[in-house]
């Protein structure tokens, strides 16, 4: 008998099996995970005298991310900070917001947003989807402009039929596809479950050359069945122009 059939008596349920929290994805008709992913913050701040100075602060700190002039506030900033770990952000990232010139300025409680990448479950190639699509999308200078958003479905999506959610999905994501394949928008999708003050599901980075398409794909997707019928709340939104970006350390590199 082994120790654990010695532990457990005799009529007692069977020990539970411990999740698979690991991303999923397919190659080669496969099953592939990988249980790693990053964790993206997104931080707003008002009162910024000194745009250089804060990006010069970000570069020093090794940031890997995007610093954006905020259209609507003029002394306004949106800051993008990237990391595997979590620590990060209560550590060196905490640090850094709390040291000139950040502890000058006026954070915007509204527009924090925390949330991390995430696989379907088709993906071929993990680190690419988790890793460096969206840090090269951040960090990508011919992508100037940005609106960074929270989004929360009604929580009756969930309790549709898959084959319904797949359906619905694929819809939202053809109208994605056709932007991005375009060249007028690519985005940043993050889960937020349980890390968003609003119970929030996901954050959408909406990343273009131009500002115009951007808002033409939130108008654009106004029309699909998920936004019609499933979304619960979309917004605040932050729109801006990015006057900095970073790859200080690599991304999957802790504190």
């Amino acid at each position: 008998m082994s120790d654990s059939e010695a532990r457990t008596p005799p009529g007692a349920p069977a020990a539970p099996t411990a999740p698979d929290v690991a991303e999923k994805g397919t190659r080669d008709g496969e099953r592939i995970s990988l249980d790693r992913r990053l964790f993206v913050k997104f931080t707003a701040c008002g009162s910024c005298r000194d745009v250089d100075a804060a990006a010069n602060a970000l570069e020093r700190g090794g940031v890997t991310g995007a610093l954006y002039l905020d259209a609507n506030d003029p002394r306004g900033i949106g800051l993008v900070a990237v990391s595997e770990d979590p620590e990060w952000f209560v550590t060196t990232w905490r640090d850094l917001l709390t040291s000139p010139p950040f502890d000058a300025m006026e954070r915007k409680a509204e527009l924090d947003m925390l949330g991390r990448t995430y696989s379907i479950g088709y993906e071929p190639d993990l680190e690419h989807v988790l890793f460096e699509r969206p840090v090269g999308r951040i960090t990508d200078p011919a992508l100037r402009w940005a609106i960074w958003y929270p989004l929360r479905r009604s929580k009756s999506f969930a309790t549709l039929p898959a084959a319904d959610q797949r359906r619905i999905l694929a819809e939202h994501g053809t109208l994605g596809h056709r932007y991005g394949s375009a060249g007028l928008a690519l985005d940043v999708r993050l889960a937020c479950h349980g890390l968003d003050r609003d119970d929030n599901d996901f954050i959408i980075g909406l990343l273009g050359a131009n500002l115009f398409p951007l808002s033409s794909i939130v108008q654009a997707m106004r029309g699909t069945e998920q936004t019609s019928r499933y979304l619960e709340s979309l917004g605040p939104f932050f729109v801006g122009r990015v006057a900095w970006q970073g790859r200080g350390r690599p991304p999957t590199e802790g504190p």
